[in-house]
């Protein structure tokens, strides 16, 4: 990379993620190649170990599925409530749209373990919301804590607003002579959303998809807080392999790399103007 191209202001940049970006990165494939104790790297010994082991171990496969299944899942909800949610607010004669996309990410704005644990304490026997039903008389007990449903309800107040604000983007900035012209031509407002709004939004769709999809599946806060220890994903497995063996963390930590550097060239390739960002 030239810097002189990129001009005096971008030298201090690159330098920043040289030390903290590129160093790291090659710290971790240097890593997954050894057996090492810790990062003493002076006494370790090359070895294909650890990438064998992702292929074979039993814990990695089952991480690996939960991991996928439950973001996918979760992705699949936050589409279908976040587009209807970001089509009407788009679309609505409102003249601050913004204050009703604010009121979306407001929760974001609170620490997301404190979010969760306040989730969590509401799926569980003893919430407020079993004492409500309690005092109606319904004596229904709600206590879904530690099961994948919590998981993937956590998951989905999470990272909704990550699916809402790129569509939104993308519909907001539709041009309304399309719609008109869909009209006079005889389609209806059905017809019209399949064809000239639906597909005009496939870029925020897109990007929603991947923004929601990639923390669901890389995280572990969720899922440790909400979930239990039968409901292994593959950021709680970094967690649990990071004091022990940081040989294979770096493996796995590779692989998440891979999965979202993919993801980052494949936003890049659908949506080259950045029009799915306010």
């Amino acid at each position: 990379m030239n810097i002189k191209k990129l001009g005096k202001l971008a030298a201090p940049y690159f330098v920043w993620m040289m030390i903290l970006v590129g160093i790291p990165l090659l710290l971790m494939v240097v890593l997954s190649v050894m057996d090492t104790n810790g990062f003493q790297l002076a006494d370790g010994t090359f070895t294909l170990a650890n990438w064998t082991r992702l292929f074979n171990d039993i814990s990695v496969r089952v991480a690996m599925r939960n991991s996928i299944v439950y973001a996918l899942i979760a992705t699949a909800i936050c589409f279908f409530i976040g587009y209807p949610m970001a089509y009407i607010v788009a679309r609505s004669p409102f003249s601050n749209k913004m204050v009703i996309l604010v009121l979306s990410i407001i929760p974001m704005w609170s620490n997301s373990l404190l979010r969760n644990n306040a989730i969590g304490n509401l799926l569980s026997s003893g919430s407020i919301l079993n004492d409500v039903l309690n005092n109606i008389g319904m004596g229904f007990v709600w206590d879904i804590k530690g099961t994948p449903t919590a998981i993937i309800i956590g998951l989905v107040l999470t990272y909704l607003p990550f699916m809402i604000l790129p569509i939104y983007t993308v519909i907001e900035k539709i041009d309304e002579s399309l719609f008109e012209a869909a009209m006079d031509l005889g389609a209806n407002k059905v017809k019209t959303f399949f064809q000239v709004t639906f597909p005009l939004s496939a870029k925020g769709v897109t990007t929603g998809f991947i923004m929601v999809f990639l923390p669901c599946f890389s995280g572990f806060a969720v899922q440790q807080i909400l979930g239990n220890r039968n409901y292994i994903v593959i950021g709680s497995l970094i967690s649990d392999y990071y004091n022990y063996n940081i040989n294979f963390v770096s493996v796995l930590s590779i692989v998440i790399l891979i999965i979202i550097f993919g993801s980052m060239l494949l936003i890049n390739k659908v949506d080259k103007e950045g029009e799915t960002l306010l």
